[in-house]
Parts: C-alpha cells; sequence; structure tokens
C-alpha cells in the first residue's frame, strides 16, 4: 500500500537549513524542527511515505545513467559530533532506495598508505559514478575539523584545504555531481545522554567508544571549526546544511526533503528502449 506524503514544511528547507552570509551556528537551537508543522508522530508517517519517492528517482536516476554515461550522480556529505544520527540517516533515509544504486563510504582514521598521499586523494577515488546517490559518513572535512582541533597539521596547511576542498567540489560539479553537504547539530547535553544510554545498554556497548569523553572535552573548539569550515566552504554550488538533530525524527525528514529537493530538480527520465518493443512482444509470445 502506498502512503500518502502529506505537506507538512511550512518553507523550503532547501532554502530554510543553507548556510548563507551572516550564518552563525550558535544561533542554531538544537532542539527546535524549523519549517515543519508536525509531530514526532507526523515526521514517522512522512518519512515512511517519502521513502517511496525517494527509491523511484534514485531508480530513474539510476536507469538514466545505463543509457546516458553523463547523467548526474548525487553526493551526500554527513559531518556531526558523535553520536548526531549519522548512521540513523543511513538506515532509515538511504536504507530506503535500492542498493545497487548507492555509494556508501565511512572514512575512518587514514592508513600508513593514504597518509603517503594528499589528504583529498583517498576521497577522490569514492565519488559517485554517474547515477548513484554517494554518500560519505564522514569525509574530506575531517581533515579540517580534526586537523585543527587536534593540531594534527600546522595552521597554514589547514588553510591550504579549504581552498583545497573548495576546488575539489567545483570539479565534482562541474562534471555533474550535485553536492549535499549536511551537518547534524546536536547539543552538548543530548550528545551526553546519548553515549549514557550506550553505557546503560550492553546491546550499545559496542557503539561506545572511550575516546568520546576526550572529544566532547573540546566541544568549543569543535563548534568554532565548524563555524570556520561553513564560512570557509559553503558556497553557491556545494552549500552546507546544518540540521537540528536533538529530534532524531526531524534530522532524518529533514534530509529525505533535501535529498527529495535534489533529485526533482535533476528529474531523471527512465531511458527509452533501444530495440523495438513491438517485435521483442511478438518474439516472446511465440516462445
Amino acid at each position: 500500500m502506498t502512503v500518502t506524503r502529506e505537506d507538512r514544511w511550512t518553507a523550503d528547507p532547501g532554502e530554510l537549513l543553507r548556510v548563507g552570509p551572516g550564518f552563525r551556528l550558535a544561533d542554531v537551537d538544537a532542539d527546535t524542527t524549523p519549517g515543519y508543522d508536525g509531530r514526532k508522530k507526523h515526521g514517522r508517517a512522512d518519512l515512511r511515505a517519502g521513502t517511496d519517492e525517494l527509491a523511484d528517482l534514485q531508480e530513474r536516476l539510476y536507469a538514466q545513467s545505463r543509457q546516458d554515461p553523463a547523467a548526474p550522480s548525487v553526493l551526500l556529505v554527513l559531518q556531526a559530533m558523535d553520536s548526531a544520527g549519522k548512521g540513523g540517516i543511513v538506515r532509515h533515509v538511504i536504507g530506503a532506495t535500492d542498493p545497487q544504486g548507492i555509494q556508501l563510504k565511512a572514512f575512518k582514521k587514514p592508513t600508513p598508505e593514504e597518509l603517503g598521499h594528499d589528504f583529498l586523494w583517498r576521497v577522490e577515488k569514492e565519488v559517485p559514478e554517474a547515477g548513484y546517490i554517494g554518500v560519505f559518513d564522514r569525509s574530506h572535512y575531517e581533515d579540517v575539523l580534526i586537523g585543527a582541533v587536534r593540531e594534527l597539521a600546522p595552521p597554514a596547511e589547514i588553510e591550504r584545504r579549504y581552498g583545497a576542498i573548495n576546488d575539489f567540489e567545483r570539479r565534482l560539479t562541474e562534471s555533474g555531481t550535485r553536492v549535499v553537504k549536511v551537518m547534524l547539530h546536536i547539543s552538548s547535553e543530548e550528545q551526553k545522554a546519548r553515549l549514557m544510554e550506550r553505557l546503560d545498554r550492553p546491546d550499545k556497548h559496542w557503539k561506545y567508544n572511550p575516546g568520546d569523553v576526550d572529544e566532547r572535552q573540546l566541544w568549543p573548539r569543535y563548534m568554532e571549526a565548524f563555524q570556520t569550515v561553513f564560512d570557509r566552504t559553503s558556497t553557491e554550488r556545494a552549500p552546507w546544511y546544518v540540521v537540528p538533530a536533538n529530534a532524531k525524527w526531524y534530522a532524518r525528514l529533514a534530509v529525505q526533503a533535501l535529498l527529495l529537493g535534489v533529485l526533482e530538480d535533476i528529474d531523471p527520465q527512465w531511458p527509452t528502449a533501444t530495440y523495438d518493443v513491438a517485435a521483442e512482444k511478438r518474439r516472446l509470445a511465440a516462445t
């Protein structure tokens, strides 16, 4: 049964959540659900209803690329503090689509081989092919976030990386990739509660990392680093979107809406048959 998606958005999330001139992360209340005129039960229902539309658009995008090598692709970049819900986005939003048209990459600590190259070397190998939706669970932005906060690279190198990222994303968009960069914004208090829940539940112990507590102590510095990232790399071609994420249901719904907006703008089309359909029907009927 197809579920009808209600239009409870009072404003376009693609405009409402976009980082523009004068944006200040400190002004974003992570508890809010901007632009959505509904509660948790409505958000969950609309998310379920939106999965059919998202799956249809993704299949059309993939199908179009089978005939058109220059078909567009989409890259979803997910950045956040630990426990902000990146995994939930992958499961509940991306998980509703056909996996054959998805390229998912979770970037971990660089290997010795990767450290022997420029920081973008490992990233450029993972960009989505034509017709695919690529998802970066963490990304090249780790190299200017952790790199700056933990002083893993000198300031001059961090500065160079901002420019390198902008050049990289410009090349991506010029080649036909739509880049959707999302920061899932949770409060320090919400992160503390989520980490405590992992400790309270034996089935969540595997998700807990003692190093998360160390990172929490650097929270103000990370917020400053994110602000600098937005100031330096939210561009017209590849803007950032900051999604309040204390309410998991809202974060998932908002990211789904952002992807739907991009795919609707692409408007992928089913490829036309390269054979005589009527003749093939006759041949098949005769077997």
